[in-house]
């Protein structure tokens, strides 16, 4: 039986930061949901759809094929065989996702990827609905978030490093209403499962959450 651990929370909780630790120490494989809803994304973006076309985004998506493996350690996310890492990051993908996310035929297809990859590896897996939907018995799940303004703090410090110019006050406000989006969605809304842990990080360091994910792990 493969173990598996579910790591859910809002946008700029650190989740992603989080899992790759955790999956690092355990030696699991860390499943990166979001990079897999990202791509899509993507490849709706590049086949120019409108994000408002629920049917055509329906239509499009059985033409993207994505998976997650790992080359050289690193994980690397393939949309139709090709490495899509340096493209899936930016501010435009990102709220592409968060519409496209909503669309049942997108989140079918996905998924059953999540589950299979789950169902044959030990996983950590994070994302918004992974303790309430994808792997509901996951063996520990968690529900990770942090204050708007601390989230808003650490996206404008990793732009800002990256040399883009931004504007905190606009990234917390995007939080908030991707936050908004997010929970009151109509398919698998962003919420903590009944027997997920809460763990806020606001005022904890990486190595902190880290710890207390693996203090969890039986």
């Amino acid at each position: 039986m493969s173990y598996q651990i579910a790591i859910d929370g809002p946008a700029g909780a650190g989740k992603s930061t989080i899992a790759k630790k955790v999956a690092k120490e355990k030696g699991f494989i860390y499943v990166d949901t979001g990079a897999m809803y990202r791509a899509m994304a993507f490849y709706l973006l590049s086949e120019g759809v409108d994000p408002q076309d629920a049917e055509m985004i329906a239509e499009k998506c059985v033409g993207a094929d994505i998976t997650i493996r790992y080359e050289d350690g690193e994980q690397v996310v393939l949309l139709n065989g090709k490495n899509v890492n340096g493209v899936i990051r930016t501010e435009e993908v990102g709220k592409m996702a968060s519409v496209t996310s909503k669309n049942p035929k997108v989140r079918e297809r996905l998924t059953a990827l999540q589950k299979e990859l789950a169902n044959t590896s030990d996983v950590v897996m994070d994302g918004r609905d992974i303790g309430t939907c994808v792997l509901p018995g996951a063996d520990v799940k968690v529900y990770l978030t942090a204050s708007a303004a601390v989230r808003a703090k650490r996206r404008y410090d990793e732009l800002t490093a990256k040399g883009e110019i931004c504007d905190i006050q606009k990234i917390e406000e995007d939080i908030i209403a991707r936050d908004e989006q997010d929970m009151n969605r109509p398919i698998a809304p962003l919420r903590q499962a009944e027997d997920a842990i809460l763990v806020d990080s606001s005022d904890m360091t990486i190595d902190e959450v880290a710890d207390k994910i693996m203090s969890l792990c039986k």
